[in-house]
């Protein structure tokens, strides 16, 4: 499957990069905890994502680039999680992000020839597919709208979400029932989230409260998450700063601020859209397996 994705961008012209493992700071996000690692007496990270690196890149003209390698994120081990895993990024200057899902799904189908034929994806709006699946208006729907849609729905029981906590229910029920029921089969593709939920992502040019962002799910896994990306430096401190505050009053370790990618994008970021697919469960759907352990020679425990 390797040969098949450097295939699919040497047809492109894009071109192949590779960035530090190991970081100075990491990007602040809710949910991924990175690695950390002392050196010389200092505090560093392993790369939770190449994303920084790679729009510095950008920023200072490589062009449309790609990446394929490890990363690392912690306390993550599960059934599709490892400490350790394989990501495929890349990003593509002048395009938008419904562009960019064309090319998802071409690579998609592209990776499992010879594997398994991959159906055509469907495409819905994050807040339509609430809605056709629960019934309920994602946008506006309070607390306890989506508690009771998740017992109408039959989710089963939640567990760690604080009764008010609206962002974590909705995470909830994208999972429990909206994906499961609208990509057992047929890779699906969600656009539009709330841009409360795309930090990194630029607003969607017809709705400023939605977020140009999409992520790509095959037989319920999550594959890959992309975005038109946010080029405003002062918007994207805001932004970062922001997610910063929220994590420290929830006493989550925070690493600096990352100043040489607010730099870049004050320096010029071009109009891009990108993305990330994580290249393991790719393997392991193709596979037609159910475990990320049956298809990785060395997972976290066997490391």
């Amino acid at each position: 499957m390797r040969e098949r994705v450097r295939a699919f961008f040497a047809a492109s012209d894009a071109l192949e990069v590779e960035t530090p493992l190991l970081c100075r700071t990491v990007p602040a996000e809710a949910a991924i905890q990175p690695v950390t690692a002392a050196v010389d007496g200092h505090e560093h990270w392993l790369r939770t994502s190449p994303e920084s690196a790679m729009k510095r890149l950008l920023a200072a003209g490589i062009g449309d680039c790609w990446q394929l390698g490890p990363v690392f994120r912690d306390g993550e081990e599960g059934t599709h999680h490892q400490p350790e895993f394989t990501l495929l990024e890349w990003y593509r200057v002048g395009f938008d992000h419904h562009e960019l899902m064309d090319e998802v799904e071409a690579l998609v189908a592209a990776a499992c020839a010879g594997e398994r034929t991959v159906p055509v994806a469907a495409r819905w709006r994050w807040r339509d597919a609430f809605v056709a699946t629960l019934d309920v208006d994602p946008l506006v729907a309070d607390v306890a709208e989506l508690r009771r849609a998740s017992h109408e729905a039959g989710a089963g029981a939640v567990t760690g979400l604080a009764p008010d906590d609206r962002t974590g229910w909705l995470d909830w029920l994208l999972a429990a029932v909206v994906v499961p029921r609208l990509s057992a089969e047929i890779p699906l593709f969600l656009h539009g989230w709330p841009i409360g939920q795309a930090a990194l992502a630029r607003a969607e040019d017809d709705d400023p409260a939605l977020a140009a962002r999409f992520e790509l799910y095959w037989q319920g896994v999550e594959l890959a998450n992309g975005f038109r990306e946010l080029t405003d430096g002062a918007e994207q401190r805001r932004r970062l700063e922001a997610e910063r505050s929220r994590m420290a009053r929830q006493g989550e370790a925070l690493p600096p601020l990352d100043e040489p990618l607010l730099a870049a994008l004050d320096a010029g970021l071009p109009d891009a859209a990108g993305v990330a697919l994580g290249f393991d469960r790719l393997v392991m759907l193709a596979a037609g397996v159910s475990s990320l352990d049956q298809v990785m020679a060395f997972s976290f425990r066997r490391a």
